[in-house]
């Protein structure tokens, strides 16, 4: 079980990082005409979450420093894909919202078996 947790944390952490350094290096103008709801400043501030969320998944495990981390940093990638779920789902975008809600459901598995079941 602990190597299937791994293998989730590593690709969840591939995912995650290519994501965040995507949305962190796209010019302004490309932000705001592919999400004209949110201010390129907040997808940003997503971007951020991403790649830090990215780190802590992989991080705190390989050092064995702060191994509280991760289910942490699970949580909060958890709470982002529920964002993005109902960012797309609102805005008729299914395989969009699906592949966010089977990130989400990943980053929940995550966070529950580091929180109890199999803590690093």
């Amino acid at each position: 079980m602990n190597v299937t947790l791994w293998v989730i944390q590593i690709l969840l952490a591939l995912a995650f990082l290519v994501s965040g350094i995507t949305k962190a290096i796209r010019p302004s103008e490309k932000l705001r005409a592919g999400l004209p709801e949110f201010h390129p400043s907040v997808i940003r501030l997503v971007a951020v979450a991403e790649i830090l969320g990215a780190l802590g998944l992989i991080l705190p495990g390989v050092t064995q420093v702060a191994t509280a981390l991760t289910p942490i940093a699970a949580t909060g990638l958890a709470i982002i894909m529920i964002g993005a779920v109902v960012t797309h789902a609102r805005r008729h975008e299914g395989k969009s919202a699906v592949i966010n809600a089977v990130l989400l459901a990943l980053t929940v598995v995550v966070a529950v078996a580091r929180f109890g079941l199999l803590p690093l």
